[in-house]
């Protein structure tokens, strides 16, 4: 996880096009700066990070369901559930499966768990576009390639 660059997923270690599903891994970071003031002497991850990281983890999903044509960008949050707290070093798998595609827009479910406990869990709603510019076109393949996408999903990588 590179919090400071709002990069919250490290690797993709499963990713089932046919089912709809991806499970990734994300290492919450021993120490940073955000820990300090969430919370002094009890640091937690905080909650619009965990949500970030299931957004994220379902936006890999549908560009890769997408075949990285279009870039999903979340939408709305519904029934967002932090069951437990989250704290610094540990280990996230984070899980989301498509839940209904319309017309521009797609609906998940994801979780976050830590040692096969339930952490958090939401469901998300994806606008998806074309993308806008080669140059976050560029940005997503190069972040493919770091966090292990699937290079036969990605019909221009």
């Amino acid at each position: 996880m590179h919090l400071e660059y709002f990069n919250l997923i490290d690797r993709i270690v499963d990713l089932k096009s046919d089912e709809r599903t991806i499970t990734v891994e994300a290492q919450v970071p021993q120490e940073n700066t955000i820990f300090e003031g969430h919370f002094p002497g009890y640091p937690l991850m905080p909650g619009v990070l965990l949500i970030e990281s299931m957004a994220q983890t379902s936006g890999w999903l549908l560009i890769a369901l997408m075949k990285f044509e279009r870039m999903p960008f979340l939408a709305a949050v519904k029934e967002a559930k932090m069951r437990t707290f989250v704290t610094p070093g540990e280990l996230l798998t984070v899980n989301a499966s498509v839940v209904h595609e319309g017309s521009g827009f797609t609906i998940t479910d994801a979780k976050v768990s830590v040692a096969g406990k339930l952490k958090c869990n939401a469901t998300l709603t994806f606008r998806h576009v074309p993308f806008p510019n080669n140059d976050l076109r560029g940005h997503m393949e190069a972040m493919a390639k770091r966090i292990g996408f699937p290079q036969q999903v990605n019909a221009h990588g």
